[in-house]
C-alpha cells in the first residue's frame, strides 16, 4: 500500500480534508476564477453585447466539459475501485481507454461546431447584436476542443489515487496562463472575445503539458498506449456507467441553460449580462461544494471497495457537516458584498439593479447545495450508476425545465432568476430519497452490510 492509498484507508478526516478536499476546492475556486476572467476583462471594454455573447457560449463549452466528464469522472471512480482491489493492470486499461475516447470525441466536437457554426449560434440564442461575437468565440474554442477534453479527463483521473495536489498544480498553471493572457489579448491587442477564447485554449495547453509530463515521468499507473486499450465490457461499462451521472448532469445543465438564455435574451443584452454576472458569483459556492464532495470521492470509493462501512459512514457524516458550514459562510459573504462583486465585473447601473435580485435569488440554497452534491457523489462513488444518473436527470432536466417554464410564465424575468434555487431544493429532496431507497434495496452482493450501515449516515 503506497502513501496515498494509506491515507485513503487510514488517514484522519482532517488529513483527508487537507490532502483531498483542499486541493480539489482550490481547483474548483481556480475554475471559478478561470470562468470569471473572461467576463471580467471583457467587462472592462464596457460592451454588454460581448459579455452576453460569451455567456451564450457557456452552455456549449459546458457540453464539451460534460463529454470529458464521461471519461474523467467515470474513469476516476473506476480507477479508485480498481486500486482498492489492488488491480493496477486494470488502471492502465482504463486510462488508455479514457485517453483515446477523449481524443475521438474532441475531434468530432471540433468538426461539428466548425461545420454548423451559424446554426449552433442560433440554437444558443444569439441575435443580431451578439451573433458575430458568438461565432468568433466558438470558432477558437472548437479548435482547442481536443486539448480541453484531454485536460478535463486527466485532471479527474490523477485524483483517483489521492494525488489531488498534482491536479491543483495543473489547474493553477492553466488558470494563471489564462489570466495573464486575457488582458493582453482582450485589451492590449483589442481582440475582444477572440482574444478571450485564445487565452482559454492556451491555458488548457499549459495544463495538458504538465499533466502529460506527470503521467509519463512520475507514475506507473497511467497509460497512453493503444495496445493497453481493452474494449471488453468489464473495462468499458464501469467507466461509461459511472461517468454518466456527472456527464448527464453537466450536459443537461448546459441544455437547460440554453433554454434559460433564449428566454433571457427576450429581455435584452443587459438582462443577459446581469444573469451571467450573478451566475459567475454564485459559482463560488457551488464549485466549492463540488470540490469538497469530489475531493472525498476517492476516499468513499476506496473504503467502500474495502468493505469498511464504519469508515465510509464517518466520512459521509463529516462531509455533510463541512458542506453546510462552508456553504453558509460563503453565502453570507456574497450577500454582504453583493454590490461590490457585481460592479467588479461591469460598472453599469442597469446591470447592478437586475444583478442584485438575480444574485440574491441564486443564493437561497447556498448553505444546502453541498448536500445535494454529497448525495449524488455517494451514489456514484459506490457504483450505483442508475440512481446517480436519475438524480442528475431530475436536477438538470426533469425538474429544472418545468420549473423554468412555469416560473417564467408566472413571473417573467424574475421567474427565470428564481428557477435555480427552486430546482436545487426539489432536487436535494429527491436525491436524499434516492439514497435511502438505494440503501433499502441494496442486496448483499452489490452492497455489503457494512456499506449499508455506512450509507445511513446520509
Amino acid at each position: 500500500m503506497d502513501r496515498n492509498q494509506e491515507t485513503l484507508a487510514q488517514g484522519s478526516y482532517g488529513k483527508l480534508l487537507l490532502n483531498l478536499c483542499v486541493p480539489t476546492i482550490v481547483i474548483m475556486l481556480v475554475t471559478v476564477v478561470y470562468n470569471m476572467a473572461d467576463i471580467y476583462f471583457i467587462g472592462q471594454t464596457g460592451d454588454e453585447n460581448m459579455i452576453a455573447a460569451v455567456s451564450l457560449c457557456s452552455p456549449l463549452f459546458s457540453i464539451l466539459s460534460g463529454l470529458g466528464t464521461l471519461f474523467g469522472s467515470g474513469g476516476c471512480t473506476s480507477i479508485s475501485l480498481a486500486l482498492g482491489r489492488g488491480d493496477k493492470e486494470r488502471v492502465k486499461n482504463i486510462s488508455a481507454l479514457c485517453f483515446y475516447g477523449a481524443a475521438v470525441i474532441g475531434v468530432l466536437f471540433l468538426a461539428a461546431v466548425l461545420v454548423f457554426l451559424a446554426p449552433v449560434c442560433g440554437v444558443l440564442g444569439a441575435d443580431a447584436s451578439t451573433l458575430d461575437y458568438t461565432e468568433q468565440y466558438l470558432r477558437v474554442i472548437a479548435i482547442g476542443a481536443p486539448v480541453i477534453l484531454f485536460t478535463n479527463v486527466f485532471m479527474n483521473l490523477i485524483r483517483a489515487d489521492g494525488a489531488a495536489k498534482i491536479t491543483m498544480a495543473a489547474n493553477l498553471l492553466g488558470t494563471f496562463t489564462n489570466i495573464i493572457l486575457d488582458p493582453i489579448f482582450i485589451l492590449a491587442l483589442h481582440l475582444g472575445v477572440t482574444g478571450a477564447a485564445i487565452a482559454t485554449v492556451l491555458g488548457n495547453v499549459v495544463s495538458a503539458a504538465f499533466i502529460l509530463w506527470y503521467c509519463l515521468k512520475k507514475t506507473t499507473y497511467y497509460s497512453f498506449r493503444l495496445r493497453d486499450v481493452r474494449l471488453q465490457p468489464e473495462v468499458v461499462l464501469p467507466v461509461v456507467t459511472l461517468g454518466l451521472p456527472m456527464a448527464f448532469s453537466t450536459i443537461l445543465m448546459s441544455v437547460s441553460h440554453m433554454f434559460s438564455n433564449n428566454l433571457m435574451m427576450d429581455y435584452g443584452a443587459t438582462a443577459m449580462s446581469a444573469q451571467s454576472v450573478a451566475g459567475k458569483i454564485n459559482m463560488l459556492i457551488s464549485m466549492t461544494a463540488m470540490g469538497i464532495c469530489m475531493g472525498m470521492q476517492p476516499a468513499i470509493s476506496y473504503n467502500f471497495a474495502q468493505k469498511n462501512g464504519k469508515r465510509t459512514g464517518e466520512i459521509l457524516k463529516k462531509t455533510a457537516v463541512t458542506c453546510v458550514a462552508v456553504g453558509s459562510v460563503l453565502t453570507l459573504f456574497c450577500l454582504l458584498f453583493r454590490d461590490r462583486l457585481i460592479l467588479a465585473f461591469i460598472d453599469s447601473p442597469e446591470v447592478l439593479t437586475l444583478g442584485r435580485f438575480m444574485l440574491t435569488a441564486s443564493l437561497a440554497m447556498g448553505p444546502f447545495y453541498g448536500l445535494y452534491q454529497l448525495c449524488t457523489t455517494y451514489l456514484q462513488s459506490t457504483g450505483r450508476a442508475g440512481y446517480a444518473t436519475f438524480a442528475s436527470l431530475l436536477n438538470k432536466g426533469l425538474i429544472f425545465l418545468p420549473v423554468l417554464l412555469a416560473l417564467h410564465a408566472a413571473f417573467g424575468l424574475y421567474g427565470i432568476a428564481c428557477t435555480a434555487p427552486v430546482t436545487d431544493a426539489l432536487s436535494l429532496i429527491a436525491a436524499f430519497l434516492l439514497c435511502r431507497l438505494a440503501v433499502r434495496r441494496g442486496d448483499a452482493e452489490a452492497e455489503p452490510a457494512e456499506a449499508r450501515t455506512a450509507a445511513k449516515q446520509i
